[in-house]
């Protein structure tokens, strides 16, 4: 496995799945505690109203993670968005819009289609805006504002908040926490000695849980785990699953077995870039290496050009995500044949919870739903 070790956030992922030295690992031990201090700050702050939580006129459904790094929360808000258009509402997703180069707050999306690139929207809001067309898509730092946006000139009845669980300044009516099944309390220590964004007595404000990427095992064990700070969150399992696989130099669309024998050199810039390779490892493509780069990471001609000498040099074909190929496609495609493969997460249990609470959020807040 290739990875640029020279990347601040590359050494810190390995310094998290790998161990520090020592003496790093006191001076990230050390830089937590500040972190810890800061975030009961925060909290305190809140609490004597030195900061306020706004509240939006509708229903406000927040999805996000407890720690760093991918764990499904953009696939699950897609999720939420469509159970949601069955429900009768008219939702629209707010995102801060992560890695954008922009500022401020932008309509991504609308009604009537998608309005700004990937520069502009970042890569997450963009795929949602192009999964689930018609459905509003508001980029902002500012969730609170995002969410008027959303209401005044795009017509939503209903906010989705993507990746809010830590965001506080937006009264939520349903909290959804999506953890990864075969990590989902990272290596167990609070930022930045490790990938949690909370200490886990955080659980308590979930009124969802979603594990992804795991299996019935690992939602038991977390559903034990999270029953010492919550006991009435239900705990559903989702999986994902490889819709097709794409041809990125001609837009042809073939079955993901398609993939199945042949010689791969994958790429991608994820929080969680081994659960790509295990996913082209379950359609049993021949996978000669993963090339990994910061998450969000915006590429250049250079490192397409590198990637195909590197993928020529191995006899293999290039491939890569979904969320990757919002931030690749403007650039001139690379000689190398090229593969994206999008997923979709599945909820394999909990239908009747979920369909139950996004239903119960509708209806108390005045919603009527079929």
């Amino acid at each position: 496995m290739l990875t640029p070790r020279r990347d601040p956030e590359m050494l810190l992922r390995k310094w998290w799945e790998e161990g520090a030295p020592r003496p790093v690992a006191a001076g990230l031990a050390v830089l937590s505690v500040g972190y810890r201090l800061g975030l009961a700050a925060r909290e305190r702050a809140y609490g004597w109203g030195l900061l306020r939580t706004g509240r939006l006129p509708c229903p406000v459904i927040s999805v996000g993670n407890i720690t760093l790094g991918g764990s499904g929360k953009t696939p699950t808000v897609e999720l939420v968005v469509l159970a949601l258009r069955e429900l009768g509402a008219t939702p629209a997703v707010v995102s801060r819009g992560y890695g954008r180069l922009s500022r401020g707050v932008e309509v991504a999306a609308d009604r009537d289609g998608v309005r700004l690139d990937a520069h502009r929207a970042g890569d997450e809001p963009l795929m949602l805006a192009e999964r689930l067309p018609g459905t509003p898509v508001v980029v902002g730092e500012n969730r609170f504002e995002a969410g008027q946006i959303a209401l005044e000139r795009c017509g939503a009845t209903v906010v989705v908040l993507d990746d809010a669980y830590q965001n506080r300044t937006v009264h939520k009516d349903l909290e959804i926490l999506v953890l990864n099944g075969r990590a989902p309390w990272g290596n167990g220590r609070l930022f930045p000695r490790g990938t949690l964004r909370e200490p886990l007595a955080a659980l308590a404000r979930a009124d969802l849980v979603v594990v992804t990427n795991g299996t019935d095992v690992d939602a038991r064990a977390v559903g034990e785990r999270l029953g010492r700070h919550n006991r009435r969150a239900p705990v559903i399992r989702a999986s994902y699953h490889v819709t097709e696989a794409r041809d990125g130099q001609s837009g042809r669309r073939a079955e993901p077995r398609t993939l199945a024998g042949r010689r791969l050199l994958a790429f991608c810039g994820l929080g969680s870039p081994r659960s790509f390779a295990d996913t082209l490892l379950g359609l049993g493509a021949r996978v000669s290496g993963i090339i990994e780069f910061p998450d969000h990471y915006w590429y250049t001609a250079a490192d397409l050009d590198g990637l195909t000498r590197q993928a020529t040099a191995m006899g293999a074909e290039l491939v890569t995500t979904e969320k990757d190929w919002m931030r690749l496609r403007s650039l001139g495609l690379p000689q190398a044949p090229l593969w994206v493969v999008p997923v979709r997460l599945t909820l394999e249990t909990g239908h009747e919870e979920w369909i139950g609470a996004l239903g119960r959020t509708l209806v108390s807040s005045g919603i009527r739903h079929s």
